[in-house]
Protein backbone atom coordinates (compact mmCIF):
# COMPACT_ATOMS: atom_id res chain seq x y z
CA UNK A 1 0.00 0.00 0.00
CA UNK A 2 2.79 2.33 0.59
CA UNK A 3 4.00 1.57 -2.99
CA UNK A 4 0.47 3.46 -3.99
CA UNK A 5 1.69 6.93 -1.78
CA UNK A 6 5.08 7.04 -3.37
CA UNK A 7 3.39 7.27 -7.00
CA UNK A 8 0.69 9.63 -6.03
CA UNK A 9 3.40 12.02 -4.65
CA UNK A 10 5.14 11.12 -7.90
CA UNK A 11 1.91 11.57 -9.74
CA UNK A 12 1.55 14.90 -7.95
CA UNK A 13 5.17 15.72 -9.09
CA UNK A 14 4.38 15.09 -12.46
CA UNK A 15 1.47 17.44 -12.61
CA UNK A 16 2.32 20.56 -10.95
CA UNK A 17 6.22 20.42 -11.32
CA UNK A 18 6.82 18.73 -15.10
CA UNK A 19 2.83 20.36 -16.11
CA UNK A 20 1.90 16.90 -17.30
CA UNK A 21 -1.42 16.18 -17.66
CA UNK A 22 -3.06 13.91 -15.06
CA UNK A 23 -4.37 11.67 -18.52
CA UNK A 24 -1.03 10.98 -19.10
CA UNK A 25 1.17 10.61 -15.50
CA UNK A 26 -2.03 8.79 -13.78
CA UNK A 27 -1.96 6.22 -16.84
CA UNK A 28 1.47 5.11 -16.80
CA UNK A 29 1.68 4.87 -12.67
CA UNK A 30 -1.02 2.94 -12.53
CA UNK A 31 1.19 0.00 -14.31
CA UNK A 32 3.50 -0.33 -11.80
CA UNK A 33 0.78 -1.56 -9.37
CA UNK A 34 -1.94 -4.37 -8.32
CA UNK A 35 -5.45 -3.69 -9.95
CA UNK A 36 -6.72 -3.49 -6.75
CA UNK A 37 -5.02 -0.71 -5.67
CA UNK A 38 -5.51 1.60 -8.61
CA UNK A 39 -8.32 3.43 -7.60
CA UNK A 40 -6.75 4.16 -4.08
CA UNK A 41 -4.28 5.37 -6.37
CA UNK A 42 -6.91 7.29 -8.72
CA UNK A 43 -8.81 8.64 -5.57
CA UNK A 44 -5.05 10.07 -3.79
CA UNK A 45 -3.97 11.84 -7.04
CA UNK A 46 -7.58 13.71 -7.71
CA UNK A 47 -7.94 14.47 -3.90
CA UNK A 48 -4.76 16.16 -3.73
CA UNK A 49 -5.33 18.18 -6.78
CA UNK A 50 -8.64 19.27 -5.92
CA UNK A 51 -7.28 20.26 -2.59
CA UNK A 52 -3.98 21.37 -3.41
CA UNK A 53 -3.76 24.97 -2.36
CA UNK A 54 -5.05 24.61 1.10
CA UNK A 55 -2.68 21.54 0.92
CA UNK A 56 -0.07 23.83 0.23
CA UNK A 57 -0.68 25.76 2.59
CA UNK A 58 -0.42 23.64 5.84
CA UNK A 59 2.54 22.63 4.77
CA UNK A 60 4.16 26.15 4.61
CA UNK A 61 3.00 26.40 7.84
CA UNK A 62 4.50 23.28 8.93
CA UNK A 63 7.74 22.96 7.37
CA UNK A 64 10.36 25.15 8.84
CA UNK A 65 11.44 25.87 5.25
CA UNK A 66 10.14 24.19 2.06
CA UNK A 67 11.45 21.09 0.26
CA UNK A 68 12.80 22.11 -3.16
CA UNK A 69 13.79 20.24 -6.17
CA UNK A 70 14.15 16.91 -6.60
CA UNK A 71 13.03 17.01 -2.84
CA UNK A 72 9.67 18.31 -3.70
CA UNK A 73 8.60 15.15 -4.19
CA UNK A 74 8.80 14.71 -0.14
CA UNK A 75 6.59 17.54 0.18
CA UNK A 76 4.11 16.17 -2.60
CA UNK A 77 4.29 13.18 -0.25
CA UNK A 78 3.13 14.98 2.78
CA UNK A 79 0.14 16.16 0.82
CA UNK A 80 -0.72 12.56 0.21
CA UNK A 81 -0.80 11.87 4.33
CA UNK A 82 -2.62 15.09 5.26
CA UNK A 83 -5.22 14.53 2.62
CA UNK A 84 -5.93 11.10 4.30
CA UNK A 85 -5.79 12.25 7.10
CA UNK A 86 -8.42 15.62 6.28
CA UNK A 87 -10.39 13.53 3.78
CA UNK A 88 -10.47 9.80 3.37
CA UNK A 89 -11.38 7.49 6.36
CA UNK A 90 -8.35 5.73 6.91
CA UNK A 91 -7.74 5.15 10.26
CA UNK A 92 -5.54 8.28 10.76
CA UNK A 93 -2.46 5.49 12.88
CA UNK A 94 -2.67 3.87 9.34
CA UNK A 95 -2.64 7.24 7.48
CA UNK A 96 0.49 7.95 9.05
CA UNK A 97 2.23 5.21 8.78
CA UNK A 98 1.77 4.30 5.49
CA UNK A 99 2.73 7.79 4.01
CA UNK A 100 5.96 7.53 6.56
CA UNK A 101 6.72 3.72 4.97
CA UNK A 102 6.23 5.20 1.46
CA UNK A 103 9.58 7.03 1.83
CA UNK A 104 11.20 3.30 2.00
CA UNK A 105 10.41 2.97 -2.17
CA UNK A 106 11.07 6.30 -3.00
CA UNK A 107 14.99 5.69 -1.71
CA UNK A 108 14.58 8.33 1.37
CA UNK A 109 14.04 6.59 4.88
CA UNK A 110 16.60 9.53 6.41
CA UNK A 111 13.17 11.39 6.09
CA UNK A 112 11.42 9.84 7.94
CA UNK A 113 11.42 11.34 10.97
CA UNK A 114 10.49 14.80 9.28
CA UNK A 115 7.54 13.02 7.86
CA UNK A 116 6.05 11.65 10.69
CA UNK A 117 7.01 14.72 12.50
CA UNK A 118 4.93 17.17 10.17
CA UNK A 119 1.70 14.38 10.08
CA UNK A 120 1.63 14.18 13.63
CA UNK A 121 1.85 18.24 14.06
CA UNK A 122 -0.71 18.55 11.67
CA UNK A 123 -3.36 16.45 13.86
CA UNK A 124 -2.60 19.09 16.59
CA UNK A 125 -2.86 21.67 14.98
CA UNK A 126 -5.58 21.00 12.18
CA UNK A 127 -8.46 22.59 13.25
CA UNK A 128 -6.49 26.03 14.08
CA UNK A 129 -4.96 25.78 10.33
CA UNK A 130 -8.11 24.32 8.64
CA UNK A 131 -9.72 27.94 10.08
CA UNK A 132 -6.61 30.18 9.08
CA UNK A 133 -6.87 28.32 5.46
CA UNK A 134 -10.52 29.45 5.04
CA UNK A 135 -9.82 33.20 5.07
CA UNK A 136 -7.71 32.87 2.28
CA UNK A 137 -9.66 32.29 -1.32
CA UNK A 138 -7.29 30.36 -2.83
CA UNK A 139 -7.44 27.71 0.06
CA UNK A 140 -11.36 28.12 1.04
CA UNK A 141 -11.75 27.23 -2.81
CA UNK A 142 -9.09 25.63 -4.07
CA UNK A 143 -8.54 27.61 -6.75
CA UNK A 144 -6.04 29.63 -8.23
CA UNK A 145 -6.68 32.97 -7.48
CA UNK A 146 -6.77 34.37 -10.86
CA UNK A 147 -9.49 31.83 -11.91
CA UNK A 148 -11.41 32.88 -8.46
CA UNK A 149 -11.30 36.86 -9.88
CA UNK A 150 -12.47 35.60 -13.56
CA UNK A 151 -14.92 33.47 -12.79
CA UNK A 152 -16.37 36.02 -9.86
CA UNK A 153 -16.49 38.97 -12.42
CA UNK A 154 -18.42 37.24 -14.98
CA UNK A 155 -20.84 35.32 -12.35
CA UNK A 156 -21.13 37.94 -9.80
CA UNK A 157 -23.83 35.64 -8.19
CA UNK A 158 -22.87 32.34 -8.93
CA UNK A 159 -19.05 31.92 -8.58
CA UNK A 160 -19.23 30.32 -5.58
CA UNK A 161 -21.29 27.74 -7.00
CA UNK A 162 -19.09 27.11 -9.47
CA UNK A 163 -16.31 26.63 -7.32
CA UNK A 164 -17.84 24.67 -5.25
CA UNK A 165 -19.35 22.10 -8.54
CA UNK A 166 -15.58 21.81 -9.37
CA UNK A 167 -14.71 20.15 -6.23
CA UNK A 168 -17.32 17.42 -6.52
CA UNK A 169 -16.53 14.08 -8.37
CA UNK A 170 -18.34 14.12 -11.64
CA UNK A 171 -21.52 12.11 -12.13
CA UNK A 172 -21.16 9.31 -14.84
CA UNK A 173 -23.41 9.70 -18.03
CA UNK A 174 -24.41 7.41 -20.82
CA UNK A 175 -25.61 7.97 -23.81
CA UNK A 176 -27.94 5.66 -25.44
CA UNK A 177 -27.73 4.90 -29.44
CA UNK A 178 -30.62 5.67 -30.59
CA UNK A 179 -29.86 3.83 -33.93
CA UNK A 180 -30.49 0.60 -31.47
CA UNK A 181 -32.67 0.96 -29.06
CA UNK A 182 -34.58 4.24 -27.09
CA UNK A 183 -33.65 5.58 -24.20
CA UNK A 184 -36.69 4.35 -22.47
CA UNK A 185 -35.55 0.41 -23.62
CA UNK A 186 -31.63 1.01 -22.39
CA UNK A 187 -33.02 1.91 -19.47
CA UNK A 188 -35.21 -1.44 -19.22
CA UNK A 189 -32.10 -3.33 -19.91
CA UNK A 190 -30.55 -1.20 -16.97
CA UNK A 191 -33.14 -2.13 -14.66
CA UNK A 192 -32.65 -6.06 -15.36
CA UNK A 193 -28.93 -5.82 -14.46
CA UNK A 194 -29.57 -3.41 -11.26
CA UNK A 195 -28.28 -0.73 -12.12
CA UNK A 196 -29.37 2.33 -10.46
CA UNK A 197 -30.39 5.33 -12.81
CA UNK A 198 -32.16 8.34 -13.60
CA UNK A 199 -33.62 10.09 -17.12
CA UNK A 200 -33.71 13.72 -17.13
CA UNK A 201 -35.84 15.89 -18.88
CA UNK A 202 -34.39 17.76 -21.86
CA UNK A 203 -31.63 15.13 -22.28
CA UNK A 204 -33.30 12.50 -24.85
CA UNK A 205 -30.56 10.17 -25.37
CA UNK A 206 -29.34 10.16 -21.69
CA UNK A 207 -28.59 7.98 -18.58
CA UNK A 208 -27.61 9.44 -14.96
CA UNK A 209 -25.77 6.71 -13.53
CA UNK A 210 -26.28 6.63 -9.27
CA UNK A 211 -22.79 5.85 -9.02
CA UNK A 212 -20.33 4.82 -11.35
CA UNK A 213 -19.50 1.19 -12.83
CA UNK A 214 -17.16 -0.08 -15.09
CA UNK A 215 -18.56 -0.12 -18.45
CA UNK A 216 -18.65 -3.73 -19.29
CA UNK A 217 -20.77 -4.30 -16.90
CA UNK A 218 -23.18 -2.24 -18.91
CA UNK A 219 -25.90 -4.04 -21.09
CA UNK A 220 -24.61 -3.89 -24.75
CA UNK A 221 -21.72 -1.44 -24.12
CA UNK A 222 -18.83 -3.80 -26.30
CA UNK A 223 -21.63 -3.28 -29.30
CA UNK A 224 -22.11 0.44 -29.00
CA UNK A 225 -25.51 0.05 -27.41
CA UNK A 226 -24.44 3.24 -25.41
CA UNK A 227 -21.37 5.56 -24.43
CA UNK A 228 -20.19 7.65 -21.74
CA UNK A 229 -20.52 10.78 -22.41
CA UNK A 230 -21.25 13.51 -20.15
CA UNK A 231 -25.23 14.95 -20.41
CA UNK A 232 -23.79 18.38 -21.74
CA UNK A 233 -21.50 17.08 -24.32
CA UNK A 234 -24.40 15.31 -25.43
CA UNK A 235 -26.28 18.18 -27.25
CA UNK A 236 -23.48 19.19 -29.40
CA UNK A 237 -24.92 16.75 -31.80
CA UNK A 238 -29.03 17.61 -31.06
CA UNK A 239 -28.05 20.79 -31.51
CA UNK A 240 -26.41 20.54 -34.71
CA UNK A 241 -29.80 18.53 -35.79
CA UNK A 242 -28.04 16.01 -38.91
CA UNK A 243 -30.32 15.35 -41.29
CA UNK A 244 -29.97 12.19 -43.67
CA UNK A 245 -27.88 12.95 -46.48
CA UNK A 246 -25.97 15.60 -44.93
CA UNK A 247 -22.01 16.55 -45.37
CA UNK A 248 -20.75 17.36 -42.25
CA UNK A 249 -17.31 18.25 -40.58
CA UNK A 250 -16.11 17.86 -36.75
CA UNK A 251 -13.19 19.92 -36.45
CA UNK A 252 -11.32 19.01 -33.16
CA UNK A 253 -13.01 15.43 -32.99
CA UNK A 254 -11.08 13.90 -30.71
CA UNK A 255 -11.77 11.68 -28.83
CA UNK A 256 -15.53 10.90 -31.19
CA UNK A 257 -17.78 10.94 -28.49
CA UNK A 258 -19.55 13.80 -30.84
CA UNK A 259 -18.74 12.55 -34.18
CA UNK A 260 -20.73 9.04 -33.30
CA UNK A 261 -23.02 10.52 -31.71
CA UNK A 262 -24.06 12.84 -34.91
CA UNK A 263 -23.56 9.25 -36.79
CA UNK A 264 -26.25 7.48 -34.46
CA UNK A 265 -28.83 10.38 -35.52
CA UNK A 266 -28.69 10.47 -39.08
CA UNK A 267 -27.27 8.62 -42.13
CA UNK A 268 -24.50 11.08 -42.89
CA UNK A 269 -21.44 11.36 -44.08
CA UNK A 270 -18.72 12.83 -41.58
CA UNK A 271 -15.54 14.48 -42.25
CA UNK A 272 -13.52 13.92 -38.05
CA UNK A 273 -10.62 15.87 -38.17
CA UNK A 274 -7.87 16.76 -35.14
CA UNK A 275 -4.51 17.44 -35.49
CA UNK A 276 -3.57 15.14 -32.39
CA UNK A 277 -2.93 11.50 -34.57
CA UNK A 278 -2.77 9.88 -31.49
CA UNK A 279 -6.21 11.12 -30.31
CA UNK A 280 -7.31 10.30 -33.52
CA UNK A 281 -6.78 6.68 -32.70
CA UNK A 282 -9.53 7.23 -29.91
CA UNK A 283 -11.82 8.49 -32.41
CA UNK A 284 -11.36 5.06 -34.79
CA UNK A 285 -11.60 2.80 -31.82
CA UNK A 286 -15.11 4.74 -30.53
CA UNK A 287 -16.36 4.17 -34.42
CA UNK A 288 -15.25 0.68 -34.17
CA UNK A 289 -16.85 -0.27 -31.27
CA UNK A 290 -20.32 1.04 -32.26
CA UNK A 291 -20.15 -0.15 -35.72
CA UNK A 292 -19.85 3.52 -37.27
CA UNK A 293 -17.78 4.80 -40.14
CA UNK A 294 -16.45 8.24 -40.91
CA UNK A 295 -13.69 9.53 -42.91
CA UNK A 296 -10.65 10.19 -40.46
CA UNK A 297 -8.20 13.33 -41.40
CA UNK A 298 -4.76 14.37 -38.79
CA UNK A 299 -4.55 17.88 -39.95
CA UNK A 300 -4.80 21.68 -38.30
CA UNK A 301 -8.29 23.03 -38.55
CA UNK A 302 -6.80 26.50 -38.12
CA UNK A 303 -4.92 25.51 -42.08
CA UNK A 304 -7.56 24.05 -44.29
CA UNK A 305 -5.70 24.88 -47.20
CA UNK A 306 -3.56 21.74 -46.03
CA UNK A 307 -6.61 19.47 -45.92
CA UNK A 308 -10.10 20.76 -47.78
CA UNK A 309 -11.02 19.81 -50.55
CA UNK A 310 -13.25 22.13 -52.26
CA UNK A 311 -16.44 19.93 -51.15
CA UNK A 312 -18.15 22.55 -48.31
CA UNK A 313 -20.05 21.29 -45.56
CA UNK A 314 -23.89 21.63 -44.97
CA UNK A 315 -23.14 21.01 -40.92
CA UNK A 316 -19.96 22.11 -39.08
CA UNK A 317 -19.33 21.21 -35.23
CA UNK A 318 -16.78 23.22 -34.68
CA UNK A 319 -15.59 21.90 -30.93
CA UNK A 320 -12.92 24.01 -30.85
CA UNK A 321 -9.48 23.66 -28.24
CA UNK A 322 -10.21 25.65 -24.61
CA UNK A 323 -9.05 26.08 -21.17
CA UNK A 324 -11.90 23.47 -20.56
CA UNK A 325 -12.67 25.39 -17.53
CA UNK A 326 -15.61 23.61 -17.50
CA UNK A 327 -14.84 20.25 -16.45
CA UNK A 328 -12.60 20.87 -13.85
CA UNK A 329 -14.45 18.40 -11.75
CA UNK A 330 -13.31 15.29 -14.32
CA UNK A 331 -9.85 16.94 -14.70
CA UNK A 332 -8.81 18.80 -11.44
CA UNK A 333 -5.49 19.25 -12.92
CA UNK A 334 -6.74 21.95 -15.57
CA UNK A 335 -6.76 24.71 -12.50
CA UNK A 336 -2.88 24.50 -11.93
CA UNK A 337 -2.17 23.57 -15.65
CA UNK A 338 -3.49 26.74 -16.73
CA UNK A 339 -2.08 30.43 -16.36
CA UNK A 340 -4.28 33.65 -16.69
CA UNK A 341 -2.36 34.51 -19.72
CA UNK A 342 -3.52 31.14 -21.96
CA UNK A 343 -6.94 32.60 -21.60
CA UNK A 344 -6.66 35.21 -24.25
CA UNK A 345 -3.88 32.88 -26.43
CA UNK A 346 -6.62 30.53 -26.72
CA UNK A 347 -9.21 33.18 -27.47
CA UNK A 348 -7.09 34.46 -30.17
CA UNK A 349 -6.94 30.79 -31.90
CA UNK A 350 -10.35 29.97 -31.36
CA UNK A 351 -11.18 33.30 -33.34
CA UNK A 352 -8.79 32.08 -35.98
CA UNK A 353 -10.21 28.76 -36.30
CA UNK A 354 -13.45 29.87 -36.32
CA UNK A 355 -12.28 32.85 -39.14
CA UNK A 356 -10.73 30.09 -41.56
CA UNK A 357 -13.51 27.31 -40.97
CA UNK A 358 -16.43 29.58 -42.13
CA UNK A 359 -15.72 29.20 -45.67
CA UNK A 360 -16.01 25.68 -45.48
CA UNK A 361 -19.94 26.32 -44.86
CA UNK A 362 -22.72 26.08 -47.02
CA UNK A 363 -24.64 28.84 -47.97
CA UNK A 364 -28.41 27.96 -45.81
CA UNK A 365 -25.65 25.51 -43.12
CA UNK A 366 -24.98 25.50 -39.58
CA UNK A 367 -22.25 25.75 -37.86
CA UNK A 368 -22.26 25.38 -34.45
CA UNK A 369 -19.24 26.66 -31.79
CA UNK A 370 -18.75 24.69 -28.65
CA UNK A 371 -16.22 24.83 -25.58
CA UNK A 372 -15.98 23.33 -22.47
CA UNK A 373 -15.09 26.56 -21.27
CA UNK A 374 -16.86 28.53 -18.11
CA UNK A 375 -15.19 31.57 -19.53
CA UNK A 376 -16.48 34.61 -21.49
CA UNK A 377 -13.46 35.27 -23.51
CA UNK A 378 -14.02 31.96 -24.96
CA UNK A 379 -17.80 31.82 -25.18
CA UNK A 380 -20.54 34.92 -26.15
CA UNK A 381 -17.52 37.33 -26.05
CA UNK A 382 -15.87 35.32 -29.39
CA UNK A 383 -19.14 35.16 -31.07
CA UNK A 384 -20.41 38.60 -30.38
CA UNK A 385 -16.69 39.36 -32.28
CA UNK A 386 -17.34 36.96 -34.82
CA UNK A 387 -21.09 38.00 -35.46
CA UNK A 388 -19.54 41.79 -36.17
CA UNK A 389 -17.15 41.07 -38.52
CA UNK A 390 -18.92 38.64 -40.37
CA UNK A 391 -21.47 40.29 -42.74
CA UNK A 392 -23.43 36.55 -44.06
CA UNK A 393 -23.48 34.56 -40.40
CA UNK A 394 -26.64 34.67 -38.80
CA UNK A 395 -27.52 33.93 -34.95
CA UNK A 396 -29.80 31.15 -34.32
CA UNK A 397 -31.28 31.57 -30.72
CA UNK A 398 -30.97 27.83 -28.85
CA UNK A 399 -33.14 29.17 -25.88
CA UNK A 400 -34.58 32.21 -24.21
CA UNK A 401 -31.75 33.39 -22.78
CA UNK A 402 -29.90 33.13 -26.40
CA UNK A 403 -29.81 36.67 -27.05
CA UNK A 404 -27.78 38.75 -29.97
CA UNK A 405 -26.93 40.69 -26.91
CA UNK A 406 -25.54 37.29 -24.79
CA UNK A 407 -25.80 35.06 -27.04
CA UNK A 408 -25.08 31.22 -26.87
CA UNK A 409 -26.17 28.61 -24.25
CA UNK A 410 -24.17 28.73 -21.43
CA UNK A 411 -24.10 25.75 -19.22
CA UNK A 412 -22.14 25.81 -15.86
CA UNK A 413 -20.64 22.86 -13.98
CA UNK A 414 -23.34 21.41 -11.48
CA UNK A 415 -25.75 18.32 -13.21
CA UNK A 416 -24.40 18.22 -16.17
CA UNK A 417 -20.25 19.73 -17.11
CA UNK A 418 -19.61 23.26 -17.97
CA UNK A 419 -20.26 24.17 -21.38
CA UNK A 420 -21.02 26.50 -24.10
CA UNK A 421 -22.86 26.51 -27.50
CA UNK A 422 -23.49 28.83 -29.91
CA UNK A 423 -25.47 28.27 -33.43
CA UNK A 424 -24.83 30.16 -36.18
CA UNK A 425 -25.94 29.69 -40.00
CA UNK A 426 -24.76 31.16 -43.24
CA UNK A 427 -27.02 33.71 -45.22
CA UNK A 428 -27.46 33.30 -49.07
CA UNK A 429 -26.10 35.80 -50.89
Amino acid sequence: MSDVRALAAEVIYQVIIEKQSLNQALPAASTKIAVKDKALLQQLCYGVLRHYSSLEFYCSKLLSKPLKGKQKVFEFLLYVGIYQLQHMRTPPHAAVAETVNALTTLNATGLKGLINAVLRNFQRKQTELEAQAHEINACKYNHPGWFINQVKTAYPTQWEQILDANQLQAPMWLRVNQAQHNTTQYSEKLNLENIDHQLQDGFIDAVLLEKPCDVFSLPEFDTGGSSVQDGAAQMAARLLDPQDGDYILDACAAPGGKTCHLLELAKIEVLALDADAKRLERVQENLTRIGLEAKLTCADASKPNDWFDGKQFDRILLDVPCSATGVIRRHPDIKWLRRADDIEKLAKLQGQILQEIWPLLKPGGTLLYATCSVLPQENKNQILNFLEQQTDAEHMAINSDDTLTTPGWQLLPALTDGFYYAKLTKKYS
